[in-house]
């Protein structure tokens, strides 16, 4: 990656995460405000490739990053709503 890409993918990715807040506390629009909670999720994913944007870094170890990044939000997720069934099944278990 040159310099000027580099560059180029640091501010734009700084940028959506400026909108993105943006959206979120903007009072006129329920929509933007769905747009704009979406978009600061993946901003945040995003925001972890920031260091990896400088030059001489290439695009395969970028690639190598992001799907570093998606098998951990996987990971969560599925530890998240295996918590949150098992939590269910507890609540349902007191209930008998």
């Amino acid at each position: 990656m040159t310099a000027t890409q580099a560059k180029w993918l640091e501010r734009s990715i700084i940028s959506l995460c400026i909108v993105s807040i943006l959206m979120i506390f903007q009072p006129f629009s329920m929509q933007l405000f769905t747009i704009g909670c979406i978009l600061v999720v993946i901003g945040a994913l995003l925001f972890n490739l920031v260091p990896f944007c400088r030059p001489g870094v290439s695009f395969a170890q970028l690639r190598k990053v992001i799907y570093i990044i998606l098998i951990v939000l996987v990971v969560a997720a599925m530890l998240g709503i295996g918590t949150a069934f098992l939590y269910a099944e507890y609540l349902a278990s007191l209930r008998n």
